[in-house]
């Protein structure tokens, strides 16, 4: 795995059927097999294939999607976070736009997983982004991803470049330690190096490796005008 302060490439699975189950084994096998000198690759999958992904490949970060800040005991149908890092999991998102929790969920959550492993919180505007970074204890990342492009064929980087270098900006202001990701419609190399011309240190996608008909070409264009570390 690459150094803490790589740029990051975050894949979520989502529930597309093309990573799920069978899929989702198949599109981690790739992202470990993918040359990604001086890049951190992550896979967010499934809570169901959490075990499998991780057990089959050791050097790929495997993340969950989402945890509930509930302990051992009363709490069903919650993902309790003991359990995913027992399941193998490295580090989660949480708040994404489709799955919204109240902030008092994250803090929640940041508090009982105390820096045990990386956290990912989405934010969809300044003023989420704002008050994600107040938090003590901070999310490792905040993701910034306007909901409206999420999942669609323009670019945060293009559509809307300065809600990237904003937030980065507003949330070194409020705590440097928090690095930025970007999301919502990043498909190509040329994205991800906007995105980290923009400010960011990584971005979190779907659907440009998940539903791609060549995920592993995918892969291979999304670092391809990164230079080497």
């Amino acid at each position: 795995m690459q150094s803490n302060d790589a740029p990051l490439v975050v894949v979520n699975a989502k529930t597309y059927a093309s990573a799920q189950g069978d899929g989702a084994d198949s599109l981690a096998s790739l992202m470990s097999q993918v040359e990604a000198k001086g890049v951190r690759m992550v896979l967010c999958v499934s809570a169901f294939d959490l075990s499998s992904v991780a057990a089959a490949n050791a050097n790929l970060e495997v993340w969950a999607q989402h945890l509930d800040p509930v302990g051992l005991g009363s709490h069903t149908g919650w993902l309790q976070p003991d359990t995913a890092i027992h399941r193998g999991a490295v580090g989660t998102l949480i708040n994404h736009a489709e799955h919204k929790v109240e902030m008092s969920h994250v803090a929640s959550l940041l508090s009982q997983l105390d820096g045990e492993i990386p956290v990912c919180a989405c934010a969809a505007d300044l003023d989420e982004a704002k008050a994600l970074a107040a938090m003590n204890p901070s999310p490792t990342f905040i993701a910034v991803e306007p909901p409206e492009l999420i999942g669609g064929d323009i670019s945060v980087t293009s559509a809307d470049p300065k809600i990237i270098s904003d937030t980065v900006a507003l949330v070194k202001s409020v705590n440097p330690n928090v690095r930025v990701l970007c999301g919502a419609g990043v498909k190509t190399g040329e994205d991800v190096l906007a995105a980290l011309e923009l400010g960011a240190e990584g971005v979190l996608l779907a659907s440009g490796v998940t539903k791609s008909a060549d995920p592993k070409g995918a892969l291979e264009d999304l670092l391809s005008k990164l230079p080497e570390a």
